[in-house]
């Protein structure tokens, strides 16, 4: 699957000339920064495991990037001011991230409003929101890792729990990309509801 990401970027705010992302331990290297990365991010989800997040509103997006991503970049936590596209597919415009961040909040208080008993209904309402995070795409790095989890939060307020990246389950990340990517909001309910069932079943 395609990962061609494009950033509108000419004053290298978030790169060096060769396209790795300036970060706090100052790697040159963008495969060790990968690396250097991936567990850093890696032990702040395991910390949000046991301790997690109270989700108040859109804005708790920032918070739970600036938590996973602390260790690792100085704008962690805070919104990319450059433009951003994939396969020449254009995310939101980050100057008007006020309407989107906006909606994001009317979308979380419908999904509060449904029962927990609603589950095709809850699992519909998340895969829309995850929709529109995804299209918002706030972050210069890090989107996917923040929306899943920003995702599982939620998923936690209706006592439900899901995990779009499992390590015993390659096809249900592929599905999480083609839904995102495709902005399909059909294979994003699907594979929600698969997660809650198969978290069901072994609770």
């Amino acid at each position: 699957m395609e990962n061609n990401y494009q950033y509108i970027d000419p004053d290298y705010k978030y790169t060096n000339k060769n396209g790795v992302l300036h970060n706090l331990a100052n790697i040159e290297d963008e495969k060790i920064l990968l690396a250097y990365e991936s567990l850093k991010v890696s032990k702040r989800v395991e910390e949000l495991f046991e301790n997690p997040i109270k989700i108040k509103d859109s804005n708790s997006l920032l918070i739970i990037h600036h938590y996973l991503f602390q260790d690792v970049y100085e704008w962690a936590g805070k919104v990319r001011t450059v433009n951003i596209s994939k396969n020449g597919k254009p995310f939101f415009d980050g100057e008007r991230f006020y309407f989107a961040f906006q909606y994001i909040d009317t979308l979380i208080a419908e999904y509060r409003a449904i029962r927990k008993t609603k589950i095709h209904e809850i699992a519909h309402k998340l895969a829309e929101i995850l929709d529109n995070v995804n299209y918002l795409h706030p972050f210069r790095e890090g989107n996917g890792r923040t929306q899943r989890e920003f995702l599982r939060l939620l998923a936690l307020e209706k006592d439900l729990k899901i995990n779009l990246n499992p390590p015993d389950n390659k096809s249900a990340y592929e599905r999480y990309m083609e839904g995102t990517i495709n902005s399909d909001v059909k294979i994003l309910t699907e594979l929600i509801l698969e997660q809650i069932e198969k978290n069901k079943n072994e609770a």
